[in-house]
């Protein structure tokens, strides 16, 4: 038997204003998209906002249906909204923030699994690693790159093995 361990930095915060403008910026874009979003089963808003590598600003948040299986969570939205619009555009970071109730999570929600996947393959098909902030009202989550969330990842290559 061999013992591999596996390390996962992330980098905590306090409050938003300790953050760079530019990540600033993202979260509110992501707080922004929280507040539009159609949640009237869960009342679980969630908003993402991706900094592209042009410039850009776009916002996802998650979009619930009666039948559940058919909404999809604000991150995927983000990205395949992104991906369609800006199919050579390099992401180079996502804020993801959650609210409920009318009041922002004082801790921050990561991303769920399949959104992980997404956020993976994304990374991989612009060989870009994608900046990740998973912001609260009273902490703030960064990682350098999904793979820190994700790091026993499914990708590509066990395709063509």
């Amino acid at each position: 038997m061999k013992k591999t361990q596996i390390i996962t930095t992330v980098y905590e915060y306090d409050s938003v204003e300790e953050l760079s403008k530019e990540d600033q910026l993202l979260v509110n874009q992501a707080k922004d998209a929280a507040h539009r979003s159609y949640a009237p089963y869960s009342k679980f808003n969630v908003g993402a906002a991706l900094l592209l590598e042009n410039g850009e600003i776009v916002q996802g948040n998650n979009q619930e249906n009666s039948a559940y299986p058919s909404g999809l969570c604000a991150e995927r939205v983000a990205v395949f909204y992104a991906n369609a619009k800006y199919p050579d555009v390099p992401v180079k970071a996502i804020a993801i923030t959650s609210r409920t109730n009318g009041n922002f999570l004082d801790t921050p929600v990561p991303p769920c699994g399949s959104c992980r996947q997404v956020l993976l393959e994304t990374e991989d098909r612009y060989n870009q690693p994608i900046k990740v902030i998973l912001c609260g009202e009273n902490k703030i989550r960064i990682v350098d790159n999904i793979k820190q969330l994700l790091p026993l990842f499914f990708d590509k290559e066990m395709l063509n093995e």
